[in-house]
């Protein structure tokens, strides 16, 4: 394995870009993943390493050990010092392991049918990572993210998903309303709205696209007109609303026991 110890190594840098910039990511066409379960994910998902970069604490932990057994040779391994590799890491508590993949091609039509996640704005990297988990989780294929929201490959997002970027079919869309209008099949969206049916009490079993919103601010709407299904959570307790993301998992998993249980 090699040793870097420099900061200015050209491969230093290109880590450090693609882990802080959502510019050079962009422009390598490229992102970082942290974290050996991350890392095996994308092995397991069929998407090549070109780099592995471990710390120095880190290289001797047996998952890691694991993981570098079952590279191709031509992955590039690299170790550095721990104080470089905290420089580097995009996380807080860095996990000794960092890894470079290709951002994958972009699906370039929409699906006009079938179970979709429809994203609107939603801006925080923790949220998007779980609602896209959520959809992983529940058998949704395909997930659609309009313009405003976090970036879906970004090493943050990455995380919070756990794997799920690579069991799902992720577009950034930049029409969102022109793809609903073309789509066949229910839209579901939960709103506080008027017209809106309780959740519990309605028949979600057909496919459809589950549209949720930017924190705080909701579904815009434009989208929102498109809703077949307005949905509302019931909350006895005494709190406003949900966060997005758990909206969206009571949502999904409500459509998948009903169509596993009713008749």
């Amino acid at each position: 394995m090699e040793t870097i110890q420099s900061r200015d190594n050209p491969l230093v840098k290109k880590i450090r870009a693609l882990a802080h910039s959502g510019r050079d990511r962009r422009k390598l066409g490229q992102t970082v993943l942290d974290g050996a379960h991350l890392v095996d994910a994308a092995r397991q998902g069929g998407y090549a390493l070109r780099e592995v970069l471990l710390s120095d604490s880190g290289a001797g932990r047996p998952e890691h050990l694991a993981l570098i057994a079952a590279l191709p040779d031509e992955v590039r391994q690299v170790c550095v010092p721990d104080a470089l590799f905290r420089q580097l890491s995009p996380v807080e508590s860095p996990s000794g392991l960092l890894a470079v993949i290709d951002l994958p091609e972009t699906r370039r039509t929409l699906p006009t049918e079938g179970d979709v996640l429809l994203l609107d704005r939603v801006q925080d990297a923790g949220n998007l990572g779980t609602l896209l988990r959520s959809a992983a989780a529940a058998g949704v294929p395909v997930a659609v993210l309009t313009p405003g929201c976090a970036q879906a490959w970004s090493p943050r997002v990455l995380r919070a998903g756990m794997g799920a970027h690579f069991r799902l079919d992720i577009i950034e869309s930049d029409d969102p309303v022109a793809w609903l209008e073309r789509y066949r099949g229910a839209v579901y969206a939960t709103t506080l709205g008027p017209g809106s049916r309780d959740l519990f009490e309605t028949d979600l079993r057909a496919s459809g696209v589950w549209l949720f919103g930017a924190e705080g601010a909701g579904v815009s709407p434009a989208l929102l007109a498109h809703a077949s299904h307005p949905l509302v959570i019931p909350m006895p307790g005494a709190i406003e609303s949900l966060n997005v993301a758990a909206a969206a998992a009571i949502g999904l998993f409500e459509q998948l026991r009903q169509r596993r249980f009713t008749r």
